[in-house]
């Protein structure tokens, strides 16, 4: 199977009087049909690899590749346009935009993408809201919903135009116990049910018990990567 992700030899410093290393040599392959944790102490380089895997940031040495194609020296609007294809994000914060309602905010990266009619974006932005049981709020503002109804919304928005890789840093960090339960359900049922690659960033042992696989950093570096036995 080929890897919808990989990462070669990837590093990321940031220069300056005292260079800093974010992440080093990482080796790495994200397939389908997969949840996976990324997992380690504070400063591990967690967030950072999660910006090197959704092309937001550029390696300093190494290469990304998504679907087979190199990245490294795309320019940002390929760099854009690949992430809009294949990849979808969730963070810690929804980053929703307020004045818009629930619909809207899952419709934005549908019309950045141009596939379909903004009638069809709207049909296609119901459809994922009432999958996430979010119909009753689908014309709601951000400031109308609970934080876990906003968390919802923005996995309904990164599954907007059918990623085959969705990326989440601390999806949870800012949601009480039974939200967060929410929030990891879909998450999991987006990677059994449907086949996309889950990779999730958190520091809660409980989350990455329940994976598929979990990678663990420390300094920089890969220092495990354990599958979990099916069963």
């Amino acid at each position: 199977m080929s890897a919808l992700i990989g990462l070669r030899g990837v590093s990321r410093m940031l220069g300056g009087e005292i260079p800093t290393t974010l992440v080093a040599d990482i080796d790495l392959e994200i397939e389908s049909g997969k949840f996976t944790a990324i997992v380690g102490p504070s400063g591990s380089g967690k967030s950072s690899l999660m910006y090197l895997l959704g092309l937001l940031d550029v390696p300093t040495a190494g290469e990304v590749t998504i679907a087979g194609r190199a990245t490294r020296n795309l320019d940002e609007d390929a760099r854009a346009e690949l992430r809009l294809a294949h990849l979808g994000f969730v963070f810690q914060f929804h980053f929703l935009l307020p004045e818009f309602s629930a619909r809207d905010n899952v419709m934005l990266p549908m019309r950045a993408l141009g596939r379909f009619s903004d009638a069809e974006n709207r049909r296609r932005a119901d459809a994922l809201l009432d999958r996430l049981g979010l119909s009753p709020h689908a014309g709601k503002r951000p400031d109308q919903l609970s934080g876990g109804q906003r968390q919802r919304v923005a996995v309904a928005r990164a599954l907007a135009n059918e990623p085959a890789v969705l990326l989440a840093d601390e999806p949870t960090g800012n949601l009480d116990s039974a939200s967060s339960g929410q929030v990891i359900s879909l998450l999991k049922d987006v990677a059994a049910a449907e086949g996309r690659a889950v990779v999730v960033v958190t520091h809660d042992q409980g989350i990455a018990a329940g994976a598929d696989r979990i990678v663990t950093l420390i300094d920089g570096r890969i220092a495990a990567d354990q599958a979990r036995a099916a069963g």
